[in-house]
């Protein structure tokens, strides 16, 4: 059993899980669609705390799918059920996500169990397949409790609602199943993890992710063709390119993909990563919306570049040695993000300002990255 893991070939993405990963793109869109009505120039507290809720458990749901089919998945017809129900399910999310959850709550939660326990029932399979490994035996099984317990708790959530019209147990499940997989994976097994798969899976939604912030831009060529709307277009579509560069450059030259690690931490990483990537679309509609509020406006566009840095930078616990960061260099990112945060409020009533020093800034992170990448490969 130890030797066929061992001796087990190098896991490519399959095409059953790219085209599982294309419902994840309309779902994207109906996520940041929650934000578009705003009060007074303001999106809501509720509007926004659904949007999280919302945009957290299809990520999750991902996650906890992707990280299945890296330990077990051979492309069999018992994965591609998985994939494929799991996949018809997220319909009746994509359904639900409204914003108003008073018609759609139940229907939404049921399905968000549903898929969960999915998951869970082939964990429980599986662990049949391996009676003699200790190993496999603990981890299917305490990930099975994980996913039931998570589904639990969205039942309670659906109570939750009808009870009291709220939704923080929504939270509070997807928050749970965060912090149960990252206390279960203390023990560091790497049996049967595949790490340059699992990086690969959270590469291939990230370019997804961009591609609903490429899509977002498109808006921005609407209407007639002015010298403003062009510069819009322009400044939108630099801030795209300079934040997948920076990207790029982590994931091609930085990330050690032979590393033997269970993959834990790289994957709740993304999970902010994405998430992050999903703000800074929202970002970029609200830019040009002269409905939201200014304020509110910047707030979002820098909370989400600085969350989206701070966890791609956090990826360097899994950089090739040579490549983990200095002190210095944190230093340098650290002063250029409060320069940038100090100036965009400082200049809050200037919209076409604003756009320009992101793309400034954007660029400014990728170019410090770059060279810190050239100067570990000449030493």
């Amino acid at each position: 059993m130890i030797k066929q893991f061992i001796e087990q070939k190098e896991k490519k993405a399959e095409y059953a899980e790219l085209v599982y990963d294309l419902i994840f793109v309309y779902i994207i869109g109906r996520n940041n669609a929650l934000l578009h009505h705003t009060v007074g120039g303001y999106v809501t507290f509720e509007a926004f705390l659904m949007y999280i809720t919302c945009t957290l458990a299809v990520i999750q749901i991902w996650t906890f799918t992707t990280y299945y089919v890296n330990c077990y998945g051979r492309n069999s017809a018992r994965d591609h059920f998985l994939l494929f129900s799991n996949m018809f399910l997220m319909f009746f999310l994509a359904r639900g996500t409204q914003s108003d959850w008073e018609n759609t709550h139940t229907m939404y939660h049921i399905a968000w169990a549903l898929i969960l326990v999915n998951i869970g029932v082939q964990y429980l399979i599986e662990r049949r397949n391996h009676p003699d490994d200790a190993i496999h035996k603990s981890r299917t099984a305490r990930t099975a409790v994980i996913l039931f317990c998570e589904a639990a708790i969205i039942a309670a959530a659906m109570l939750e609602f009808r009870c009291f019209g709220t939704t923080y147990a929504s939270l509070a499940a997807i928050c749970f199943g965060v912090a149960a997989v990252m206390l279960s994976g203390r023990d560091k097994s790497v049996r049967g993890i595949d790490f340059e798969h699992l990086s690969e899976r959270a590469m291939l939604y990230v370019v997804l992710t961009f591609g609903e912030m490429i899509i977002a831009i498109a808006g921005y060529f609407e209407g007639e063709i002015t010298p403003r709307n062009l510069y819009f277009a322009l400044m939108g579509f630099l801030i795209v390119v300079g934040l997948f560069l920076s990207y790029g450059v982590v994931y091609d030259r930085m990330v050690d993909r032979e590393l033997e690690t269970n993959g834990l931490g790289y994957m709740f990483i993304h999970i902010f990563l994405i998430f992050a990537l999903n703000n800074i679309t929202l970002s970029l509609e609200f830019m040009r919306d002269e409905k939201v509020d200014m304020l509110q406006k910047m707030a979002f566009m820098v909370g989400s570049l600085l969350i989206y840095f701070a966890f791609l930078f956090a990826t360097r616990r899994y950089s090739k040695i040579k490549f983990r960061l200095t002190r210095g260099f944190i230093e340098m990112i650290s002063g250029l993000s409060f320069c940038f945060a100090l100036l965009m409020f400082a200049f809050r009533t200037y919209n076409m300002l604003h756009i320009a020093l992101t793309v400034v800034y954007v660029f400014a992170v990728f170019l410090i990255l770059r060279l810190n990448v050239k100067k570990a490969d000449a030493s």
